[in-house]
């Protein structure tokens, strides 16, 4: 898929580029993105020419994880690094995608990331035909939490030994948004859990 950007009122979203290596790698300084994701500790800037120049790309590609990095339009400033990784094909039956990010410390509690994150929403199910988007964050992250509460999500649940850190499995709690979550309409029907009906 050739890469695609996306603005909101505050923000641009658009694949990373060599130019922003040093500003990917100054943020994964701050502890607390290692602690609660995947991003690797200590974060040397071979991790973010490889995320930046390699990894990034080659989603966009494969048509297999869809990386934005989240700018301010004032000052293009770099707010976050915002992810959409399909869950197996999107085409039918199963059309669902997870997404995932991180914030700047210096950017975090503006709202950044939610209304990032809602731009990102609305593009996979208006554009990729994604029909079923999923949130997991390690329990605890409160932060995670907050932001895709405020996209929408609705939250499920913990789900046991769901994430691997540092060589542990631990729990997660996960959420879930759906086209009608945010008034769209998808192609196959969504027929929710009836007692009633399973007893029938």
């Amino acid at each position: 898929m050739e890469p695609v950007t996306l603005t909101t009122e505050r923000l641009l979203l658009r694949p990373l580029a060599p130019r922003d290596v040093d500003a990917v790698h100054a943020a994964c300084q701050d502890p607390e993105i290692p602690r609660w994701t995947s991003v690797p500790a200590p974060y040397t800037r071979e991790h973010a020419v490889e995320f930046v120049e390699r990894i990034s790309p080659q989603g966009w590609r494969e048509d297999s994880l869809y990386n934005f990095g989240v700018f301010t339009r004032d000052g293009g400033a770099l707010v976050s690094s915002m992810g959409l990784v399909r869950l197996g094909q999107l085409a039918a039956p199963t059309r669902q995608a997870e997404l995932g990010y991180w914030t700047v410390k210096e950017q975090r509690g503006r709202g950044y990331t939610a209304e990032a994150g809602l731009a990102v929403c609305r593009w996979a199910f208006e554009q990729l035909g994604v029909e079923r988007l999923e949130w997991y964050a390690e329990a605890g992250n409160e932060g995670s939490r907050a932001v895709a509460r405020k996209i929408g999500f609705v939250m499920e649940g913990t789900v046991r030994a769901k994430v691997v850190h540092n060589g542990t499995r631990r729990d997660a709690w996960s959420g879930s948004l759906l086209p009608g979550d945010l008034g769209l309409g998808q192609a196959a029907p969504y027929l929710p859990y009836d007692p009633a009906r399973a007893a029938a």
